[in-house]
């Protein structure tokens, strides 16, 4: 039968690991983007005998492969088995083993021990596709492990926080909530739909409703929430667009301020439109508020968290540019075309990018959540923006694919209206200063390196 293994020095203990590993929110953690795994189902752990069930949309999403798993083998501290119950092998077995080195590191051993339907005919059909598959799967998964346990190291002596964080559901506050989970961190989101088997807190921001006797206990506030900017801005969208934002952070800063015992610290959403269209000029924190639509709306967005601030709670702002993943965002609507070859630059492409990838950006988060040094405006984007024509540029090399077909300005302003010429055609050149003087460390300061991890290339 096949066999596939990959061991990975670790900076923490074997025991460490596997807490790491035992946590909710590291099956999140270890499935990269571009698989798009969906949870369907999950009993327990990682014990004997719990199983979980997850769905993997295969020949881009035209059909899904369910998978079942149980969980077997179960030794504390040192290892555990996923062996597959149901799904597209005819057998595979998964054994996780954290093994103690003398130095109080670790090595993590991933082995894999599977077979193809048809036997041999199978594995020469399609070997050489699924250990292809296994090699991109392990890089990314060993690489963020390791990334995340250096993370969570630096803030190892520092107390346990009760996290609640608004905009959960959404693309960061999922992988928020997986790095703080994964860090021995309690997380609750703050959703129009509230679940009591998650421990959730219910709030409705268009009527003002956020009981401030429901967030007793808790420490911080991560607020992500609002409406996505992305789409064609009719008048009642850019009405939700302000009212999501702005109502939202009244909501939540009324109820805060009317606690007997308020959070140490609200870190807050906000955006790099803050600079407004900006041009080629160098962005830091100490730039001006630009002029149009989205700089008004993350003016009064900011604004709206000073009452926070006046009573006592340490309120950092994350003024996040483009986060780049596959699972959702700028990165997501692209990647469909540069996969066809049919990308290039939107516009002129002399419009400036300012991105950030989706582990650097959560990464951030918990950096202002963790040090009390932080306050005020950050802006969450990598230390190196580009054209818009060298990021297509980038990308299609990355897919290995051409990318020099423009999409004119008019074709995109017809399309979209108004959001074309604010978001897709402007831009701002911004660079993350206060965050590195800070001491935050990029993962991936770099384009080419970040779309490799983000797409598993």
């Amino acid at each position: 039968m096949p066999q596939f293994i990959r061991r990975s020095p670790m900076p923490v203990s074997a025991q460490a690991l596997f807490d790491w590993h035992e946590r909710d929110g590291a099956f999140e953690r270890l499935t990269p983007g571009w698989q798009q795994t969906r949870v369907v189902s999950r009993t327990g752990g990682i014990t004997n005998g719990s199983r979980v069930e997850v769905e993997v949309p295969l020949l881009g999403g035209l059909i899904h492969q369910r998978l079942l798993m149980e969980h077997r083998n179960y030794v504390a501290g040192s290892q555990f088995t996923d062996a597959m119950i149901e799904g597209p092998f005819s057998a595979w077995v998964h054994t996780h083993t954290m093994e103690p080195v003398a130095d109080g590191t670790s090595i993590l051993e991933d082995r894999l021990e599977y077979a193809l339907p048809m036997g041999a005919l199978g594995d020469a059909a399609a070997g050489w596709f699924v250990r292809q598959q296994l090699e991109q799967l392990f890089d990314f998964r060993h690489a963020r492990t390791r990334a995340d346990l250096d993370l969570h190291m630096t803030h190892a002596n520092a107390p346990r926080l009760t996290v609640a964080i608004t905009g959960g559901t959404g693309l960061i506050g999922r992988a928020l909530t997986g790095l703080l989970r994964t860090g021995g961190h309690t997380v609750r989101w703050i959703t129009r739909e509230p679940r009591a088997d998650r421990g959730d807190i219910g709030w409705n921001p268009a009527t003002g409703s956020l009981d401030p006797a429901a967030l007793a206990g808790i420490d911080a506030v991560v607020h992500l929430a609002g409406a996505n900017v992305g789409e064609r801005w009719t008048p009642e969208h850019k009405r939700a667009i302000v009212d999501s934002r702005v109502q939202g952070t009244r909501t939540l800063v009324r109820a805060l301020c009317a606690m007997n015992i308020p959070p140490k610290v609200l870190v807050s959403g906000s955006a790099i439109g803050y600079y407004g269209d900006a041009g080629s000029t160098v962005l830091d924190e100490s730039a001006q508020r630009g002029s149009g639509f989205l700089a008004d709306v993350s003016r009064d967005w900011e604004g709206e968290t000073a009452p926070a601030a006046q009573v006592g709670v340490r309120v950092a702002v994350a003024r996040t540019g483009i986060v780049l993943s596959p699972t959702g965002g700028a990165l997501a609507k692209m990647l469909p075309a540069f996969q066809f070859g049919l990308g290039g630059p939107l516009g002129s492409g002399r419009q400036f990018m300012s991105w950030i990838s989706l582990d650097d950006e959560v990464a951030a988060l918990y950096f202002l959540l963790m040090n009390e040094a932080c306050s005020g405006p950050y802006n969450l984007t990598a230390p190196t923006p580009i054209t818009n024509a060298e990021f297509g540029q980038t990308l299609g090399s990355v897919l290995n694919r051409p990318a020099f077909l423009p999409v004119p300005a008019f074709a995109l302003t017809a399309l979209f209206g108004e959001m074309a010429g604010a978001t897709i055609l402007g831009g701002q050149r911004v660079l993350p200063t206060r965050l590195q003087q800070a001491g935050f460390r990029f993962r991936h300061p770099d384009l080419a390196g970040a779309l490799r991890f983000e797409l598993g290339r």
